[in-house]
């Protein structure tokens, strides 16, 4: 049996999450990507409170959001640091072995192990917490914006091994992700190093991306700039939408549609086409426009 988290017996990660101790995996990682996108840091610059109860969410998440973790919690807070007593005899419900009793134990008091106390011990005996990791992730544009879970494989001095992990909706290249208690393990009943996950977004050939917000240069013609258009965009995982070009539009003008971002909104940059060629019909149109205009957009420059 691992250690567990002094944490385990102080917090409920359900209350944390916002959810039922009987929900169920999918009820609970629903919770966790509402909670990740209304407090996730980029959302809420320079707001410390948001960025606390962010990290904090995202702990409870790293708990009751794996199987195998969520019932070794569940266990825990159900045992509870004294439950049965000591003595072995007669509690109800009291099941584990000496052996895990004394993990559970030796996690919940910061013990070692060994007979002898702390200080007896010499610099080799005593409890050494495990080395940091480091390990590259290279993520596609619509997994960064929506959050994932993947699979980190790493090949340290312990071997190679596999690590879960989720990916926060929102997160950009450069960011570093720390999963706590995933490095090396620790010595001598140490606590294990943490692994920082530094991530690598992928170019969208269409999307980029502003703060929260996606961004998108949508081509318009010249006719569609001046009398107006009612024209479909695409959106990065709803769809195509419709929007409004309004008469006068100027090349380089920028609209923004609520909500169509992922977890912001899609600023769409019009930007007007000027084809290179022409056939001899358009090139007549334009030039009698051209003289039916009398109108210089210079005239501001005075020249």
């Amino acid at each position: 049996m691992a250690e567990p988290q002094r944490e385990w017996f102080e917090k409920d990660f359900y209350k944390v999450l916002g959810v039922a101790e009987n929900a169920s995996d999918k009820d609970i990682t629903k919770a966790y990507r509402k909670l990740a996108r209304e407090l996730h840091p980029d959302k809420n610059p320079g707001d410390t409170a948001a960025e606390e109860r962010f990290k904090e969410v995202s702990a409870a998440y790293d708990v009751v959001g794996d199987e195998e973790k969520r019932k070794r919690y569940d266990e825990v807070r159900r045992l509870g640091p004294m439950a049965g007593g000591f003595g072995g005899g007669g509690s109800a419900g009291f099941n584990v072995g000496f052996d895990d009793l004394s993990d559970l134990l030796g996690g919940f008091f910061g013990r070692g192990g060994g007979g002898n106390p702390p200080g007896f011990r010499s610099a080799q005996q005593r409890p050494q917490r495990g080395a940091d990791l480091e390990a590259d992730l290279a993520l596609d544009f619509e997994d960064a914006v929506n959050g994932i879970e993947t699979t980190i494989h790493l090949n340290d001095g312990d071997g190679p091994r596999d690590i879960k992990a989720r990916i926060p909706p929102g997160v950009t290249t450069g960011k570093k992700i720390r999963l706590k208690g995933r490095g090396s393990p620790g010595r001598m009943g140490g606590p294990p190093g943490d692994l920082f996950i530094k991530v690598t977004v992928r170019d969208h050939h269409l999307f980029g991306r502003a703060g929260n917000d996606l961004t998108l240069e949508v081509p318009i013609t010249f006719a569609e700039a001046t009398l107006g258009a009612d024209i479909s965009v695409p959106t990065l995982d709803a769809g195509p939408v419709k929007m409004r070009i309004p008469p006068g539009t100027s090349s380089g003008k920028t609209f923004r549609l609520r909500g169509k971002g992922g977890s912001g909104d899609l600023l769409v940059t019009a930007v007007v086409a000027v084809p290179e060629e022409l056939s001899d019909e358009q090139k007549a149109a334009v030039e009698a426009f051209a003289a039916a205009s009398d109108d210089s957009p210079r005239t501001h420059l005075g020249v």
